[in-house]
């Protein structure tokens, strides 16, 4: 393709992406007259694309506000954050942090953490697979455990939130139209991974989001257990273990 050609496709893409953008110059319609009109169509039909796509991965935070109000922000989101690639895996990582600034969204407070967790759960399912590490395994390495950094499996993310989203989730995501009982007080952590076939979802007991925040961050055992019973006393660290053994959440050390 020639240089002037290239510079007519780039100029092409970034005007369909680009609400405020004119529409190019070299852009005509039938005989002669205005494009305008059906180039609206066409990036419409793009922006519509990725809203629907957003609300595939959201199905929760489409129920909680309703679609016409979903789709009116994620529009917003759209407008302002153009794709990188064209692979949409990952598009729409950061939706959940434009939802916290997006001021309409808030007088549903908790809605960006349950956008997060399920972007989390989205993650996880398209994450690579990798073999869990074995109870016996970890035992063979002993002692030196405590030296080691353990390496986590590569769907497992962590999600911290001071509203209890994981039980707000969970309803949310039932076929019925009951009412929420009383929600818990304190906020809920998750540790959300496929260690298998299917996405788990997984409450952290006391101090567990700090532990593993800490491990994920490439520090020792014993330093990652300090650090959470500096956020949190009654964090224990052989039941936090556990579970992370049980939930298939390692998958090695080094």
């Amino acid at each position: 393709m020639s240089a002037d050609g290239l510079q007519r496709e780039e100029a092409f893409a970034q005007a369909l992406l680009d609400a405020r953008a004119a529409v190019p110059t070299a852009l005509a319609g039938r005989d002669g007259r205005s494009a305008d009109r059906r180039f609206a169509v066409y990036r419409n039909n793009v922006y519509v694309s990725l809203i629907n796509l957003l609300a595939g991965r959201l199905p929760a935070t489409v129920k909680l506000v309703g679609e016409e109000f979903f789709r009116a922000m994620a529009r917003e989101y759209v407008e302002q954050t153009l794709p990188r690639s064209a692979v949409l895996l990952q598009y729409g990582g950061d939706f959940a942090d434009f939802v916290d600034a997006f001021p309409p969204a808030s007088s549903v407070p908790y809605l960006a953490a349950v956008a997060r967790l399920e972007m989390a759960w989205h993650r996880a399912y398209h994450a690579a697979d990798a073999e869990p590490l074995t109870q016996e395994a970890f035992v063979a390495l002993g002692p030196r455990v405590e030296e080691l950094v353990l390496s986590f499996h590569p769907s497992a993310s962590l999600v911290r939130s001071p509203y209890p989203v994981i039980t707000i989730w969970e309803h949310t995501m039932r076929d019925d139209d009951d009412e929420p009982g009383q929600l818990p007080a304190d906020g809920e952590d998750a540790l959300v991974l496929r260690p298998a076939l299917e996405v788990a979802v997984r409450r952290l007991p006391p101090g567990g989001a700090a532990f593993i925040e800490a491990l994920m961050a490439g520090a020792t055992m014993p330093a990652a257990a300090a650090a959470a019973l500096e956020q949190t006393p009654e964090f224990d660290l052989s039941a936090n273990l556990a579970g992370l053994m049980r939930s298939g959440a390692l998958v090695g050390a080094h």
